[in-house]
């Protein structure tokens, strides 16, 4: 009886906690909805302006309203951005770094004023259209040229949230060795007892099944890619500062992620891998086939990685706000309890794929470094 009353009391508490993460889009969403209408109105009443002289003020009217658009609100929110917006009007604006042909520019994001402004530098006038910085000339327009020999390598939000998930693996690594190192030959206490079951998970269920008796060397890289994918997973579920960034959303990241695998685990390759790979065990007329099929399985494994993570989060993300869209399509609040209904259950479900994806995505990549470091049949 003890026991059924402490798991409903858990079971509750998780309740309650994803209902309210549930409901803390609702304030942040309204927020952007506002101003991504306050820039809309702005357009349409400078559009009404310039053409005063020739229509009537009921065209002007016309000109002042603008239609909800779901889709276009839905891919600014899960795109990077150069400002990390907190709530109404507030955001904290992140610094622009840029590489041109003439040097180096360093100034805050806020001087484009959520891109209404342009801003004049050392060596040239910046624009930003869709979050992307472009060079512009004394006329006003878009330097095609100037702008591709740019390089931005601004801090934007994706690349904040990827700091504050590294500080917390920090954090949490180095409490728990201290606790190990405080507590040698003593059973986990506290925080170490959350982490270490996870930590053992990763060791027995993926590493060990995959890597054999070689698990051990490649641990440190399983855990990190572990609890790096999980933490920033976790992060972009929260509608709020510090999270709401779609950082494993973000093609770049997962690209980066599987280009690691793939180095990892083939400058660990023995020979035996890379003699299936150029000297498959075949007939020597069939290598023309085999050899190109052989690379192209090399190439595609972190391929599989890149894609899934990205289509997995990135579709998570969208239809949480598409569900949340409905109240704004509607224009009811009548719509409200059904939206936020199915919006807490797939915030439940959004957290078990984030602890699945980070799963799948290390037990691949164990996988894939298991086939490249094992031994042929018959050795030891």
């Amino acid at each position: 009886m003890r026991r059924s009353g402490f798991f409903t009391k858990k079971l509750n508490s998780f309740l309650m906690f994803s209902a309210i993460l549930c409901f803390s889009y609702l304030p942040s969403f309204s927020n952007e909805v506002e101003k991504h209408g306050v820039n809309h109105t702005e357009n349409a009443d400078t559009a009404a302006i310039s053409h005063a002289s020739s229509n009537t003020d009921s065209s002007h009217a016309e000109h002042g309203e603008e239609k909800f658009n779901a889709s276009e609100l839905i891919l600014e929110h899960i795109a990077d951005s150069h400002d990390w917006h907190l709530w109404g009007h507030t955001s904290i604006h992140l610094p622009i770094l840029l590489y041109t042909d003439k040097g180096i520019e360093c100034f805050s994001s806020g001087k484009f004023n959520h891109g209404h402004d342009k801003v004049a530098g050392k060596h040239y006038t910046y624009a930003i259209e869709h979050e992307h910085i472009k060079i512009v000339g004394e006329n006003g327009e878009v330097n095609e040229e100037a702008t591709k020999s740019m390089i931005d390598i601004s801090i934007t939000k994706n690349v904040m949230s990827m700091f504050i998930s590294m500080i917390l693996l920090l954090l949490i690594f180095t409490s728990v060795a201290s606790s190990y190192k405080k507590r040698e030959g003593k059973a986990p206490k506290g925080f170490q007892s959350l982490i270490e079951p996870i930590i053992i998970f990763v060791r027995d269920d993926i590493a060990k099944p995959n890597l054999g008796y070689k698990y051990a060397r490649f641990m440190p890289f399983l855990l990190t890619i572990f609890f790096f994918i999980w933490i920033n997973n976790m992060i972009g579920l929260v509608p709020f500062f510090p999270g709401g960034a779609n950082l494993t959303g973000n093609i770049a990241f997962t690209v980066v992620m599987g280009v690691i695998t793939f180095f990892v685990t083939n400058i660990n390759g023995n020979k035996s891998y890379w003699k299936h790979i150029f000297l498959p065990d075949v007939p020597w007329w069939l290598y023309p086939i085999m050899i190109p099929v052989e690379i192209i399985g090399v190439l595609s494994k972190p391929f599989a990685l890149i894609v899934r993570l990205f289509a997995n989060i990135t579709a998570g993300h969208i239809i949480v706000l598409s569900l949340i869209c409905l109240i704004f399509i509607f224009k009811t609040i009548m719509i409200a309890p059904v939206s936020v209904g199915f919006v807490l259950f797939m915030d439940v479900l959004e957290m078990l794929v984030a602890f699945l994806q980070a799963f799948i995505f290390t037990m691949l990549t164990a996988l894939f470094i298991g086939t490249a470091v094992a031994e042929p049949h018959g050795d030891h």
